[in-house]
């Protein structure tokens, strides 16, 4: 049988009628039909129709805004089926559809745990940082790198093994390789994020092992609808200044969309002391006035922004084909590091430097343009139901500045394709399979390029299918990957010194490291039920076992990373003390894939006043690629033509990439409930313990920055033209150490925000107020790289106009 061929043609209808438990009628519930990927919106009085179905069997599934979501299965014969009714059941927890995903899926109706945030949700969350924005969301967390740089942790996971997309394709830049770099996606201009959590492997690839964040926007078009918003914002702990527009519209098949965002910050207020240690000796010629003045900000974390994209796409009958250019700059402060050389040459001038003390930090600028093609192909007669196909091209930079100097840039230059291709049921199997090409084209070059260039390929094939068993939908998929890092062979010279002593008069030796070319084979497979064992209710569970290919950088890494302030050392090296000298060494060893068994189990509760998300995982990973301190500090020496001695720099720990077994395990839940029509009440919690399974006596087996418990609860109020949050998050203190580890004490978040509509200016306009942070906790984040030099804000306030039209 050829892969096309046609089915018997009707003219079958498919008609009926969404209501609720009370028989009331709901309009603009959205109803589809998966088999055909054909979509609508219910009138008035909660009707739909298709017409003009083929012969089949179809999915019909039904969403509406404060309701659970329905499946129904509908065979289509010969007569048409009319007089449906379909009820829904109300929820107190929201639903929103995963648009990032070939199989069906929402937070109730996935086997794997999902968070989406959109629309006011997300504009009241959104911050400077992915990161940011999705900290307070169950089983994520931020890693924290100043008001910019930080991006998702999820359950303790993140680097290279949480992957960050937008609209489904990697956002190709180089916030994987270390915390310093920002995520090149913004999300004021973003219609939801979705957080997959637990392996995505099968969707995404082996970069996502530990889950996904995948940034949803409308830069290529689906509709010609006119659309606009906008966004004011200022923030007094950092006098940030923020703007955003999003705009749409077209005329008979064509479609147009452009946004933009502006963002200028400076160096942000804080509760205390910005160093947990006392570094006075170092600044004993500064006056009391002057530490007190620079005491209540931290130096360097000012930052500015702004980017811009357009997009088109030609609508018809079968689909859509659109294109998108977006450009991005940032340009930010690299808190920790202003050097005292810089404060003790400015020492008699400090009105001077306090001017320029932003140009003598150590920055960072950063840019990306990035080409994305999406488009959309449908076939209702055919055995292939639909193409989906994504391209993206992606050309990304980063600089790190020091003293107006570029010390190191970073280049990377993405491209990426991707095919969904979806068949018509087969024994009420509905599924698509995945074809998937990436290309990653990095290089870093300066004092400070800690990997060398590398040309890293991803080719893979995906197969996932979906099956209604009674009351439980069955999901099973497989993915094949083939990885190749190519390095050209490269060789570079390591030189051998004595930590302290000169050049000049201990010598110097210089070895010559070759480093070849390494490929892997990652396979993932996963199987997953969700059993909806009594309306409202269901548990969804899910055995997965995925592998992930090392990164250039966890294999290759070289050298000091001042972002980190670590000098790292990759997986494919061994590195010995020998005396006061540091030897590096190629590994014997070859380095091989990270084996990740993965176990989910989730009870929902979604319909009625009370509901609940209740998930415990268990992960279970066999060559886990982490840090590891080795004991060792770097030194380095720096000549200055005003001082014939010259001055050493403070050392860097010496990080070493190894493998080693581990499990990561822990819980989350999420309680809600309706007190009234006006007021609901949430309660939230995670927990993450993370540890090797195999250490030497004496050893610590806790992996380093996990997250702490975390208790939350937020009060909710929705009136007629106001609306607010109240909310309280305590973090506990984190004592499960990794080795040469310090703890993190414990520390309550108390936030707040309120909405006032206004109505007869447009469609929605609102003014809202902000505060964070209002017991003003000098708190500090475990999972940070620079906790103990950069405290979480002060307390805050933002207050904002936001509108459409």
């Amino acid at each position: 049988m050829p892969l096309f061929w046609c089915s018997q043609v009707l003219s079958a209808e498919i008609s009926g009628q969404i209501v609720d438990k009370q028989g009331n009628a709901i309009a603009n519930a959205q109803v589809s039909l998966k088999g055909l990927d054909k979509k609508q919106t219910t009138s008035q009085n909660g009707f739909f129709v298709f017409n003009d179905i083929a012969e089949g069997t179809f999915e019909l599934h039904t969403s509406a805004k404060n309701y659970s979501h329905d499946s129904v299965m509908v065979k289509v014969g010969q007569s048409n089926i009319t007089n449906l009714s379909i009820s829904l059941l109300p929820s107190v927890i929201e639903v929103i559809d995963v648009q990032g995903s070939v199989l069906h899926a929402s937070a109730i109706e996935s086997a794997l745990p999902v968070n989406v945030i959109g629309g006011d949700e997300l504009k009241m969350k959104q911050a400077s940082t992915l990161g940011e924005t999705l900290k307070n969301e169950v089983g994520v967390h931020s890693s924290y790198y100043g008001p910019v740089a930080s991006s998702p942790i999820i359950r303790g996971l993140d680097g290279p093994r949480v992957l960050i997309t937008q609209n489904g394709l990697d956002a190709g830049d180089a916030s994987r390789l270390g915390a310093d770099h920002a995520v090149a996606t913004e999300t004021s201009t973003a219609q939801q994020v979705e957080v997959l959590r637990g392996p995505a492997t099968l969707f995404y690839g082996s970069g996502a092992i530990g889950g996904v964040v995948n940034v949803v926007d409308n830069r290529v078009p689906t509709s010609n609808e006119s659309i606009a918003d906008w966004l004011l914002q200022y923030n007094d702990v950092s006098n940030e200044q923020q703007a955003a527009v999003n705009l749409q519209t077209g005329f008979d098949n064509w479609a147009f969309h452009a946004d933009a965002f502006w963002r200028e910050s400076k160096d942000y207020k804080l509760a205390g002391e910005a160093e947990l240690d006392d570094h006075d000796e170092e600044h004993e010629g500064h006056d009391d006035e002057h530490e007190e003045e620079h005491s209540d900000r931290l130096a360097n974390s000012a930052s500015k922004s702004d980017g811009f994209t357009l997009g088109s796409s030609y609508l018809f009958d079968q689909g859509f084909v659109g294109f998108s250019y977006g450009n991005m700059t940032r340009e930010y402060g690299i808190p920790g590091h202003t050097h005292g050389a810089h404060e003790e040459e400015h020492e008699e001038h400090e009105e001077e430097h306090e001017e320029h003390e932003e140009e003598h930090g150590v920055y960072a600028k950063m840019k990306q343009d990035r080409l994305q093609m999406l488009s959309e192909l449908k076939f209702e007669k055919t055995f292939i139901s639909k193409l989906a196909t994504k391209l993206a091209y992606t050309d990304y930079s980063h600089e790190e500045i020091d003293d107006g100097q570029v010390g190191t840039r970073f280049d990377n230059e993405t491209f990426e394709a991707r095919a969904d291709i979806y068949h018509k049921a087969i024994n009420d199997w509905q599924g698509a399979w995945t074809l998937h090409y990436k290309q990653s084209d990095f290089s870093a070059e300066g004092e400070e390029a800690f990997t060398p260039a590398s040309l890293t390929k991803n080719i893979a094939a995906a197969w996932l299918e979906e099956k209604h068993v009674g009351d439980v939908l069955v999901q099973l998929g497989a993915r094949i990957e083939y990885v190749d890092i190519d390095v050209n062979n490269y060789e570079f010279e390591h030189g051998h010194e004595e930590e302290h002593g000169h050049e000049e008069e201990h010598g110097h030796e210089e070895s010559v490291i070759s480093l070849s070319n390494q490929s892997f084979t990652p396979l993932s497979v996963s199987l997953g039920l969700v059993w909806d064992y009594q309306p409202g209710y269901n548990i969804g569970a899910s055995a997965a076992v995925s592998q992930r290919a090392p990164s250039a950088g966890e294999l290759f890494a070289f050298g000091p990373h001042i972002g980190a302030n670590t000098y790292e050392v990759g997986a494919m090296f061994v590195v010995e003390q020998e005396g006061e000298e540091l030897h590096v060494e190629l590994s014997e060893q070859k380095p091989s894939v990270e084996t990740s068994y993965n176990l989910d189990l989730t009870w929902r509760k979604f319909s009625g006043d009370f509901g609940f998300v209740l998930s415990a995982f268990y992960n279970q990973i066999e060559d886990y690629y982490y840090q590891q301190d080795t004991g060792y500090v770097f030194h380095d020496e720096h000549e200055h033509n005003d001082d014939e001695h010259g001055e050493e720099l403070s050392g860097l720990p010496v990080m070493q990439y190894v493998q080693a077994d581990a499990k990561l395990y822990g819980f989350e839940a999420e309680v809600a409930y309706q007190i009234s029509d006006e007021f609901k009440v949430t309660f939230l919690g995670d927990y993450i313990r993370a540890k090797l399974t195999d250490v030497q006596e004496g050893e610590s087996d806790n992996l380093p920055r996990i997250p702490p418990l975390r208790l939350a609860s937020m009060l909710n109020y929705q009136g007629e033209q106001f609306d607010g949050e109240f909310s309280v998050s305590h973090y506990f203190k984190q004592d499960n150490l990794a080795q040469l580890e310090s703890s993190t004490d414990e520390y309550t978040m108390v936030d707040a925000h309120l909405n006032y509509y206004i109505d007869g200016i447009g469609d929605d306009l609102v003014l809202y107020i902000k505060g964070q942070n209002l017991l003003n906790e000098n708190a500090r984040v475990h999972s940070s790289f620079l906790k103990d030099v950069a405290p979480l804000p002060a307390r805050s306030f933002s207050v904002g106009i936001r509108g459409s039209f």
